[in-house]
């Protein structure tokens, strides 16, 4: 079962079609909490505000939240800060802090209900009275198109100080809207809008479908009255002493498994059955400290044909644990020459028979990987490794390098593909912390290696690739 079933599935039942839009206002629906503030400091870090600057536009988003400023004075103070800016500088800029500081407040459960409304072929579409500074990194990240916001007048490639034209704020949004569902042939009386403000509320009465999703104490009274359907998620509002602390102790995990796993060296005089004792015990061990739970599918394909190159997406850094709960035994890794200078954890990933490589030193780390196709031939060890080498945070692959093919070709061993559908939801882009979750993982059938060659690799490897987007689309693509 999907991990989100439950949230989804008013829209898993409803009807199909882009006639029917899912809107999404941005700031405290798709993300927790507001990106302006993310955009202030690093204009105060940049030196970018003066500091009377500084002052005016805080009291005047202090003044906005109490009700006692319009939103235009605000935008226009944001514009004015702006002034003199290369649009590119800010572009830049406008990436660099969703990947720091705005991914790892995508609220999983929202994402959950855009990709559902994806498979239904429904038009999604962003409509926020933020800049798109703030808001086009995060939907393309999201894979949405269709985007409408306030904006800031650009000319010569330098911001002007002034507004681009009317604001997407209240009855902007209404127009923003119909003009989407003019553009796209939409019906609004049948689309859904998410909102968490009252400021919103001209675009929730609009729409056939108003949806408040972390709503205010007003809208939510409003929703009550109105018998709209109310969503409450905070799984982005969780950060705590105990959040840092199940973090450090996910990574100790590891050193401890290691140590438990020494009797067993010593008594058996066995090496590999400390390390099958040790990466057992850390798989269960760091995903019960994380609060990782895994719904599987096709875990029987984990133990078809063994030894075998297991690839998996490389999501985010708790990868390392979802493998060591999957594999379990007998198996060998490959990782990053930079975990060597981490305290106890290198030595501790060093024993468990992980394979540390400089990626910079391609020939290096080629020689490398030799004594991994004899510890497969004569060890019977399968291999673990992620094809795209760094890690993504997002389902979409990056091109996959062929050293894990080489492996499985040289040694004569099949690959495994492992798909890790949203482990981002549980170790988010940008963030130091670890949030609960249950991660979907699906296991492919066995892939046949005996017929490649060098001179075919590259066909295989692009087959394997296409596997990989085929099983990831499936959250987001019609007709699952």
């Amino acid at each position: 079962m999907h991990p989100y079933t439950e949230i989804t599935a008013e829209i898993d039942n409803a009807p199909a079609g882009p006639q029917i839009a899912a809107l999404f206002d941005f700031d405290g629906t798709i993300i927790d909490g507001y990106s302006v503030f993310s955009f202030l400091r690093e204009q105060v870090r940049r030196g970018d505000l003066a500091p009377f600057e500084i002052l005016a536009t805080v009291d005047a988003v202090a003044r906005f939240g109490l009700g006692s400023a319009d939103f235009t004075a605000l935008m226009s103070l944001s514009a004015h800060s702006m002034k003199g800016l290369k649009e590119e500088d800010y572009l830049d800029v406008a990436q660099k802090l969703f990947e720091r500081d705005l991914a790892k407040k995508i609220i999983p459960e929202t994402r959950a209900l855009i990709e559902a409304h994806m498979r239904k072929g429904h038009t999604v579409a962003i409509i926020s009275s933020a800049t798109p500074y703030q808001v086009v990194p995060c939907a393309k990240y999201l894979g949405i198109d269709k985007v409408a916001c306030s904006t800031i007048e650009v000319k010569n490639g330098i911001f002007t100080g002034e507004l681009g034209g009317p604001l997407c704020f209240g009855v902007g949004k209404v127009n923003a809207a119909l003009a989407l569902a003019e553009t796209h042939d939409v019906d609004l009386d049948n689309s859904y809008f998410y909102s968490d403000s009252t400021d919103d509320i001209e675009l929730l009465e609009y729409v056939g479908k108003p949806r408040p999703l972390n709503p205010s104490h007003k809208l939510r009274d409003i929703a009550e009255k109105r018998g709209w359907p109310v969503r409450v998620f905070r799984s982005r509002s969780r950060k705590s002493v105990m959040g840092l602390t199940r973090n450090i102790a996910t990574k100790i995990s590891l050193v401890g498994s290691v140590l438990a796993g020494l009797p067993i060296w010593a008594l058996t005089g066995s090496k590999q059955e400390a390390r099958n004792f040790s990466m057992s015990l850390f798989g269960d061990l760091a995903s019960a400290v994380a609060g990782l739970k895994l719904e599987v599918v096709g875990e029987k394909n984990l133990w078809a044909a063994r030894p075998a190159v297991f690839i998996f997406n490389h999501q985010s850094d708790i990868d390392v644990m979802i493998c060591a709960k999957l594999l379990r035994r007998n198996f060998s890794g490959v990782g990053k020459a930079e975990i060597k200078k981490m305290p106890l954890i290198g030595v501790a990933m060093e024993y468990s028979g992980v394979v540390l490589i400089d990626r910079n030193n391609s020939k290096g780390a080629i020689a490398a990987l030799d004594p991994l196709i004899d510890r497969i031939k004569q060890d019977q060890i399968s291999v673990v490794m992620a094809p795209e080498g760094t890690r993504t945070h997002s389902k979409k692959p990056k091109p996959f390098k062929k050293g894990a093919f080489h492996i499985a070709m040289q040694a004569g061993v099949p690959i495994i593909p492992i798909v890790i559908h949203n482990a981002m939801d549980v170790s988010p882009m940008g963030d130091t912390l670890y949030y609960p979750g249950t991660v979907e993982v699906e296991v492919l059938a066995p892939i046949d290696t005996s017929d490649w060659t060098t001179a075919n690799l590259h066909t295989q490897v692009t087959k394997v690739e296409a596997l990989y987007k085929a099983a990831l689309d499936k959250s987001t693509a019609v007709g699952e």
